[in-house]
């Protein structure tokens, strides 16, 4: 049973869109700080919620019931996650403090509220990690990789502070979106529109990494050889077959092992080295 003040106002306050949009900027400041292995995440949350919570509930067990609702296990990707769900936990628990205030059954129970964050930290993550941190990130990262070649710091700032700006600025779109809309904010985030917003990305992201491989991968051949009085540079022939296919292929067969073998960078890596390494002292590249 809640224990009730009769001294104070238990009415909740209005969540307003201020109160959401600083309730994210804390989350996006506080994400890893307080990891732990069985909650992970929980804690900023939490944290990233407590002065949303304090408006709500005015009794002192509402607001610590509130708090233990959320300190159970959550996990999931900064922006397109966890601005989504920041949002759309504001808004249960808005209409939860007000049927507790005016006495109504409740329907948004603690399971329902969890729920909501469990059925949608996972796949928010999937596409939020595929879209930030498997496409956005190298199109920065590609942006400011010949400032880097030339030993500028722009090279290596840039792309940090792009990426952190673009975070923090969907994250808060996904926050609002989130708290307005309630938990069909997910069917919004992964609905048409947003469908092709991703596809267009993911194609400017293969363009980008196609450039990356054609100017930054560079892989030659040294083989040459004499044939009946007339020598044969291989690397010369190649190029007036298709300009940068050694490149082209060794990027193929990395792509390849990922597809197979799964996304295993050391592995690639170390075999890469090796192959590389073996055909360099046979005197092929």
């Amino acid at each position: 049973m809640s224990v009730i003040d009769k001294n104070i106002n238990l009415q909740p306050e209005t969540v307003t869109k201020k109160d959401v949009g600083f309730a994210w900027l804390r989350f996006y400041f506080a994400n890893e700080i307080p990891h732990c292995f069985d909650k992970y995440i929980a804690p900023a949350l939490l944290w990233a919620l407590m002065p949303i919570l304090k408006k709500l509930y005015k009794n002192k067990q509402d607001l610590i019931e509130a708090y233990q609702r959320h300190m159970l296990f959550f996990n999931t990707q900064l922006s397109w996650g966890g601005g989504t769900i920041t949002g759309i936990v504001a808004s249960l628990e808005s209409a939860r403090a007000k049927e507790v205030y005016e006495k109504k059954p409740i329907t948004i129970d603690d399971d329902l509220i969890y729920n909501s964050k469990a059925g949608l930290m996972g796949a928010l993550a999937g596409i939020g990690d595929s879209i930030d941190s498997g496409t956005v990130q190298y199109i920065f990262i590609a942006i400011a990789l010949p400032w880097a070649q030339q030993g500028s710091p722009l090279g290596s700032l840039i792309p940090f502070i792009c990426f952190a700006t673009y975070q923090l600025v969907i994250g808060y779109y996904f926050a609002q979106l989130g708290f307005r809309l309630g938990r069909s904010a997910a069917s919004e985030v992964v609905g048409d529109k947003m469908q092709m917003v991703i596809e267009v990305l993911s194609i400017l992201g293969l363009f980008m990494m196609g450039i990356l491989a054609g100017n930054y991968v560079k892989v030659s051949s040294s083989l040459e050889f004499n044939l009946s009085g007339k020598e044969f540079v291989v690397q010369s022939i190649l190029d007036g077959i298709m300009p940068g296919i050694l490149p082209l292929v060794t990027v193929g067969c990395i792509y390849g092992f990922f597809a197979k073998k799964g996304l295993n960078v050391t592995k690639a890596l170390f075999g890469l080295t090796v192959i590389l390494g073996v055909l360099a002292a046979i005197g092929i590249l």
